[in-house]
C-alpha cells in the first residue's frame, strides 16, 4: 500500500519535473483532462481531422495517460520500497545508545584507559574524534577505529552473518561500525565518522534511494531521451501545418495523445530502476557501494589488484620457528625479536611474543624498554631503539639489508649466501619471512636470523578467481612480501599475475601503468598504505574492518570483509548496463512500431499513400490512439520485473551481450507490441465508436 501511495506522490509537478520525459506525459494528460471536462460540462462532441470522435474519448485518452505516468512512477516506488524493507532492522542498529567516552585519553601513559575518568553520554553527543570503551555485551556506538585492544563483534545487525568476528588495533582489521556488538573482551575505539554519515545511515540512505545520484552515462541517456522528447513535441506543434493546408486539424487532445504514446516513456521510467536495483543487489551481498558512478564502472573494469594479506589469505600470519643464520645463537635472535615485537600491536608481533613464551625462552623484558619503531610500508621495517643506542630492526630481507647497508655494514657473502637459503626455502613453502637484525653502539650491524610466519590460502578462493577469469577479468595480487613468496602464493591461489616487495609507490605506479593500457582497475585494499593505490583505481574496495583511511579512499565497502564480492561487484555492474541497454532497444523498437500504429491511421485521409504502411490495420484512429496508449501502461508494467532482477549476463565480452541484447530485444521490441496493439485494438473494438 505504501508502494502505491509513494508512486501517487510522485505524480507531484514538483517532484516530477526531475524526469523531464514524464513532465511532458503530466502535460499532454493535463490538456486531455482540460478538454475532457470541457466535452462533459459543455455536452459538445469530441471531433478530430474534419470527423467525430466517440463520445467520452478525450477522458479515456486523459485517464490511460494519467495511469501510464502512475505505472511509471510505481516502478520507482517499488523499487525503493524494496529497499525500505531491508533497513527495518538497519533502523533498530540505528538507535541511540549510550557510550562511555573517555576524558584526556593519552595512548602512551595510558592506552587501556584503565585510570581514565569516563562520561556516559548518548551516541548522538559523540564528534570524530572521542575515544569511547566497549566492553562484553555494549553496542558499539559509533563507526570508529581500535585504538587499543582486541574484541569479538557480532556484526549481524550490519551484515546477516551470524559468525562472530576479530576487531583489534594496529593492523588492517581496526575498523569498527556502529550498531554492532561486542561479545567478548574489551577494546577503546576513537571515533571517525559523525553521526548522519555512519556505514549504517549510509546503508540507509542507499536502500531507500535518497542519496542515489545519477551515473554520468545514465545523465547522458537522460539528455538524449530528452531530446527526442523535444523533437516530438515540435513535430506534433507542426503536424497540421506540416500535413495539408486544406486538411481538417487533427486535435489538440490527439496531439497530446501521440506524444505520450510516442516519446520514450518506458526507459524514462525505468532507468532509474535499474540503478536502484543494481546498488540493491550490491546491498543485499552486503557491498555497499557510494555512487551510481562506482556500481557503473564496475561493470568496465578488466584488471582486479588484489592485497595477498587478508585478501586471498586469512591475514593472520602466525610466527611458526626462529632460524638463526651465521653465528648468531637462537637465544640471541629470540631476544631482538622479542625485543622488536613487545611494542608491535599487530598479529605478527602478538604472534612472536607467543612463540618465545611456548619455547620458554622468553627474555625478561617488558614493553616501554625504549623507543619503538612502528612498521611503515616504505621503509617495510619495524622495531625498537633501545636506551643505551642498541637499534633492532624487524622485516623484509631486502629492507633490512639495506638498512644495514646504508649505516656502513655490508654483510659478508656467507651470511647474506645463508640467509638466502633460508628466506627462498621459507617463501617457496608459501611462508613469509622476516629478518631480524641488530645494531649496536660500538658493534658492527649483523643479521641475527629469520623468523618465518605462515598464513593460510582462503577456502575458496581459487573458484571465486577462476570466476573472474571467465569475466575476461585479469587477477594480479600485490604484496609487500618477497617475489618467491608471492609466487608461491600466486600458485596456490590461482591468480593471474603478481608482484612482490610492493611498496605504495608500486602498486600506485603499477595502477597507473594498466590505466594507461586502457584498461579499468580494480583495487582490494585493508591498510592505510594502500589509501593512495585505492584512490587512484577506478573501483577502491575496502573491507568493512579496514583502516579509516582506506575505507575513506575506496569508493566501495564490502561490509562482511568477503573480498572474492568483486566477483558480485563486477557481474552486477556488468548486468545492469546490460539490463539499460536491453530497455532502450526495446523502447526504440517499440517506438517503430508505434510510428507504423498511429500515422498511417491518423493522416491516410490526407496522405492516402499511407494506408500501405498500415500493416496493423487497426480499426479506427479514435481506437489506434485509445490502443496505443493502453499499451504504453502494459509494456512499463511487463518491464518492471526486468529492470528490478536485470537480464541474464553470461559472458566474458560485455561487447558481445549488448550485440546479443540488440539482437534478442530489437526483434522482441517489434513483435511483442505489434501483437499487444493490435489484440488491444480488438477489444477496444467492440465499444461503440471506436
Amino acid at each position: 500500500m505504501r508502494v502505491l501511495l509513494d508512486a501517487l506522490r510522485k505524480c507531484d509537478p514538483r517532484v516530477q519535473w526531475r524526469n523531464p520525459v514524464l513532465m511532458v506525459v503530466e502535460a499532454c494528460a493535463l490538456v486531455a483532462t482540460v478538454y475532457a471536462l470541457w466535452e462533459l460540462v459543455t455536452g459538445t462532441t469530441p471531433t478530430s481531422g474534419g470527423g467525430d470522435l466517440p463520445t467520452g474519448f478525450h477522458g479515456a485518452a486523459a485517464a490511460w495517460m494519467w495511469l501510464t505516468l502512475y505505472t511509471a512512477n510505481v516502478a520507482e516506488a517499488l523499487a525503493e520500497g524494496r529497499g525500505r524493507a531491508q533497513t527495518a532492522g538497519l533502523r533498530a542498529a540505528q538507535a541511540t545508545t549510550t557510550a562511555r567516552r573517555v576524558r584526556r585519553y593519552d595512548r602512551l601513559a595510558d592506552a587501556a584507559a584503565q585510570h581514565c575518568a569516563v562520561d556516559v553520554v548518548s551516541s548522538a553527543e559523540l564528534r570524530p574524534g572521542d575515544v569511547v570503551v566497549c566492553v562484553e555485551g555494549d553496542t558499539v556506538p559509533a563507526d570508529g577505529e581500535v585504538v587499543w585492544g582486541i574484541a569479538s563483534i557480532d556484526e549481524s545487525a550490519i551484515t546477516g552473518e551470524s559468525a562472530p568476528v576479530i576487531r583489534e588495533s594496529g593492523g588492517d582489521r581496526s575498523g569498527i561500525t556502529g550498531g554492532t556488538r561486542v561479545l567478548s573482551d574489551r577494546v577503546v575505539c576513537r571515533v571517525t565518522v559523525p553521526r548522519g554519515d555512519t556505514r549504517v545511515d549510509q546503508m540507509i540512505a542507499l536502500a531507500e534511494g535518497a542519496r542515489r545520484q545519477k551515473s554520468p552515462n545514465e545523465l547522458a541517456l537522460m539528455a538524449l531521451l530528452a531530446s527526442f522528447t523535444i523533437s516530438f513535441l515540435l513535430i506534433a506543434l507542426t503536424l497540421d501545418a506540416a500535413a495539408s493546408p486544406v486538411a481538417a486539424p487533427v486535435s489538440i487532445p490527439i496531439l497530446a495523445a501521440l506524444v505520450a504514446a510516442l516519446i520514450p516513456t518506458e526507459i524514462a521510467a525505468l532507468l532509474s530502476v535499474t540503478g536502484i536495483a543494481g546498488m540493491y543487489r550490491l546491498l543485499r551481498s552486503n557491498v555497499l557501494v557510494s555512487s551510481s558512478k562506482a556500481l557503473e564502472t564496475a561493470g568496465d573494469i578488466t584488471t582486479v589488484l588484489l592485497d595477498k594479506t587478508g585478501t586471498i589469505t586469512q591475514g593472520d600470519r602466525r610466527a611458526a620457528r626462529f632460524v638463526p643464520v651465521g653465528d648468531a645463537t637462537q637465544h640471541a635472535l629470540v631476544r631482538a625479536a622479542v625485543l622488536a615485537s613487545l611494542d608491535d600491536p599487530t598479529t605478527e608481533g602478538r604472534s612472536t611474543l607467543d612463540l618465545a613464551r611456548a619455547g620458554t625462552l622468553m627474555p625478561d623484558a617488558a614493553p616501554g624498554v625504549g623507543r619503538a619503531v612502528p612498521f611503515s610500508a616504505q621503509t617495510r621495517l619495524s622495531g625498537v631503539d633501545l636506551p643505551d643506542g642498541t637499534m633492532v630492526r624487524k622485516g623484509a630481507e631486502s629492507a633490512v639489508l639495506a638498512w644495514l647497508k646504508h649505516a656502513g655494514h655490508q654483510q659478508p657473502r656467507g651470511v647474506v649466501a645463508a640467509l638466502q637459503a633460508e628466506t627462498s626455502a621459507i617463501a617457496r613453502t608459501g611462508g613469509t619471512p622476516m629478518v631480524v637484525a641488530v645494531k649496536a653502539p660500538d658493534v658492527p650491524g649483523h643479521v641475527l636470523g629469520v623468523i618465518h610466519f605462515k598464513d593460510v590460502v582462503k577456502t575458496g578462493a581459487a573458484a571465486r578467481f577462476a570466476q573472474l577469469r571467465s569475466l575476461g577479468v585479469r587477477t594480479v595480487m600485490v604484496t609487500g612480501d618477497n617475489p618467491l613468496t608471492a609466487q608461491a602464493i600466486a600458485a596456490e591461489a590461482g591468480v593471474d599475475d603478481y608482484l612482490g616487495d610492493a611498496t605504495p609507490e608500486a602498486k600506485l605506479a603499477l595502477i597507473k601503468a594498466e590505466q594507461a593500457g586502457g584498461h579499468f582497475v580494480a583495487m582490494s585494499g585493508d591498510g592505510t598504505n594502500d589509501a593512495p593505490a585505492l584512490a587512484q583505481a577506478d573501483v577502491g574496495v575496502a573491507m568493512n574492518s579496514a583502516t579509516a583511511a582506506a575505507r575513506e579512499a575506496a569508493n566501495v565497502v564490502v561490509l562482511d570483509d568477503d573480498p572474492t564480492r568483486l566477483v558480485e561487484i563486477i557481474e552486477i555492474g556488468r548486468r545492469s548496463m546490460a539490463t539499460r541497454g536491453a530497455l532502450t532497444t526495446f523502447n526504440i523498437a517499440n517506438d517503430l512500431v508505434r510510428y507504423f500504429a498511429l500515422f498511417p491511421v491518423l493522416f491516410v485521409g490526407t496522405f492516402p499513400g499511407l494506408d500501405a504502411l498500415n500493416v496493423l490495420r487497426l480499426s479506427s484512429p479514435a481506437s489506434a490512439v485509445i490502443s496505443t496508449l493502453i499499451f504504453s501502461v502494459v509494456v512499463i508494467g511487463v518491464l518492471i520485473p526486468l529492470a528490478m532482477v536485470g537480464v541474464p549476463y553470461r559472458t566474458a565480452d560485455l561487447g558481445k551481450a549488448l550485440s546479443r541484447n540488440l539482437l534478442w530485444y530489437g526483434v522482441g521490441g517489434i513483435v511483442f507490441p505489434a501483437v499487444c496493439i493490435k489484440l488491444i485494438d480488438l477489444v477496444v473494438s467492440l465499444f461503440p465508436g471506436y
